[in-house]
């Protein structure tokens, strides 16, 4: 549709509803809560529930994706060019949700700024961590921390092992709890795990410190940091990608760093990885290796796996503060009327990363006309599915804007040689370490790609890269030759001559453990898997260019 700007709606940070609220304004912030309540507690195949609408994104599957080895499962789109803008028409199709409760014909979804200087402080902003909420004269659980299923979810993937299906009454979880309930096994270990931390609100300061962990932690060498090197840098690096391509996901910027690793160029933070991120700072993994506390081992909350991450209310929040970021990088490098995709490219394929979605034929190719299932628009009268092109101009098209923000200055057009230099410090090095050939099926859930350096003794973490994956993809036919997880790692922090002489390790983080030893390497002027005896125990490889 059109809209002039005068009717734009506005997507606010919540933590101006929340600074409303305390005023006095509580109207804005208690229909958000109301809207939430209502949608919640629509029977489970109402099409405006939050049951059904969460439950796009992964589990429960429907359609070809329910039992059928070609498809991944869900209807997301992630590790491809649809992830933006597939997750954009989904905000909206919530927004419509809370906006059909009577009364709350005005609610537009905030956003959760996760760069603000109160969240890089304090983490998440309180109206999705409260315990409980006043509303219309009652005290109620607040409607955004969690959410009790209305419906079973069975995992019809693992045949005669369902061991991601969770039942009606089963209410989401974050960091540091545990949420795996699908066999006796995982129930009883769930059950002494969360014994640990019957504390409400301890659980929020240690989920809070979590996310100030994942958002600020970096390495500093000599004092100078490692730029990209935490979720607030990548976030901010994202914004230079160069073209809309390797902006929108993660294979696409793979492909791009690698092609470009060893001559200079800046390692491309793509728009998904800072996003991943999030999800499993949320959902359950500490940063590996940088703080003094003892990890929570067990952690594992709904965000942090595909499979449920939609049906976390933060999940919305979170998507509006990754939508936002998709609309300053439109405006920062004139793409707010169009985009486009490179033919063929890595992350333009059916089966890249996840495997197809619903309403997708496998091994087709992706373009702004492929279908954004099972999201619908109606044109004169006619039902047809969503497309990228419906959805590219968020003001003209979808009629609504975002209101101030982090970042709100780098919207202004980037020159060339800004975007060409924002990764390489003069004086710094250009080396990467890549680490490739982690094979995705064996691994239960989503994982952490994390390089390390040795300097004086001390064990120093370089970059974490977040997988956010689901429980299960070896049953995915279509995926088996698109399992690859990789990550890219600037050693910027250092001078070309420390660098050359640096010791580094690598460590693949899963929920069942490290897949390597974590044994030093020998300097990244020699390949990690150099020395054959190393191979059988690291299923990965690591070379620094």
């Amino acid at each position: 549709m059109s809209s002039g700007a005068s009717a734009l709606r506005v997507r606010q940070n919540i933590e101006v509803l929340q600074d409303e609220y305390e005023a006095g304004n509580r109207k804005p912030l208690e229909d958000l809560m109301r809207a939430w309540k209502a949608i919640k507690e629509l029977p489970p195949d109402d099409p405006h529930s939050f049951f059904t609408l969460g439950g796009f994104h992964g589990e429960p599957f429907r359609g070809a994706g329910w039992g059928s080895a070609a498809y991944w499962g869900g209807y997301c789109n992630h590790g491809n060019v649809l992830f933006p803008t597939w997750h954009r028409v989904y905000l909206v199709k919530l927004e419509e949700a809370l906006r059909s409760v009577p009364g709350c014909e005005q609610v537009t979804l905030p956003f959760w700024d996760e760069t603000s200087e109160s969240s890089l402080q304090h983490g998440i902003p309180w109206a999705l961590t409260r315990e409980t909420f006043e509303l219309d004269g009652e005290t109620i659980p607040n409607p955004l921390r969690s959410f009790v299923f209305t419906k079973n979810i069975k995992d019809h993937i693992n045949g005669d092992n369902p061991d991601y299906s969770k039942a009606k009454g089963y209410e989401t979880v974050r960091y540091p709890l545990s949420g795996l309930v699908g066999t006796e096994e995982d129930r009883q270990a769930t059950a002494k795990h969360n014994a640990q931390f019957p504390d409400y609100a301890k659980n929020v300061e240690l989920l809070n410190q979590n996310v100030v962990n994942w958002l600020n932690s970096t390495v500093v060498v000599q004092g100078a940091p490692s730029p990209g090197g935490h979720t607030a840098d990548k976030y901010r690096a994202c914004l230079d990608a160069p073209n809309y391509t390797v902006f929108s996901n993660t294979t696409s910027a793979a492909e791009w760093n690698d092609d470009r690793a060893g001559s200079g160029a800046p390692v491309v933070r793509p728009l998904e990885s800072p996003h991943n991120s999030i999800h499993l700072a949320v959902g359950g993994f500490d940063v590996p290796g940088v703080f003094n506390a003892s990890p929570i081992a067990g952690a594992n909350g709904d965000m942090g796996e595909n499979d449920t991450a939609g049906l976390d209310p933060i999940f919305f929040f979170h998507h509006c503060h990754v939508d936002r970021m998709f609309w300053l990088w439109q405006k920062r490098h004139g793409f707010t009327d169009h985009l486009e995709i490179i033919p063929g490219y890595p992350g333009t394929n059916s089966v890249d990363s996840q495997g197809p979605t619903p309403g997708v034929v496998p091994n087709s190719w992706l373009t702004l006309e492929s279908p954004l299932d099972p999201f619908k628009l109606v044109e004169k009268g006619v039902e047809r599915p969503y497309t990228s092109l419906d959805c590219i101009d968020i003001e003209g098209q979808l009629g609504f804007t975002y209101g101030p923000g982090s970042f709100d200055e780098l919207a202004e057009p980037a020159s060339a040689s800004a975007t060409a230099t924002a990764a390489a410090p003069r004086g710094r090095s250009a080396r990467v370490v890549h680490v490739s050939g982690i094979n995705r099926a064996p691994i239960r859930g989503s994982f952490l790609i994390s390089v390390f350096a040795n300097i004086d003794g001390q064990r120093v973490l370089v970059d974490t890269e977040a997988v956010l994956s689901r429980w299960s993809v070896k049953y995915c036919a279509n995926c088996q030759t698109h399992l690859e997880a990789q990550s890219f790692s600037p050693l910027s922090a250092f001078t070309e001559e420390e660098a050359g002489g640096l010791d580094v390790e690598v460590e693949v983080h899963t929920r069942d453990g490290s897949l390597g030893d974590g044994e030093p390497g020998s300097g990244v002027g020699a390949a990690f898997l150099s020395r054959p005896e190393r191979a059988p125990s690291r299923p990965y490889k690591v070379t620094v260019r």
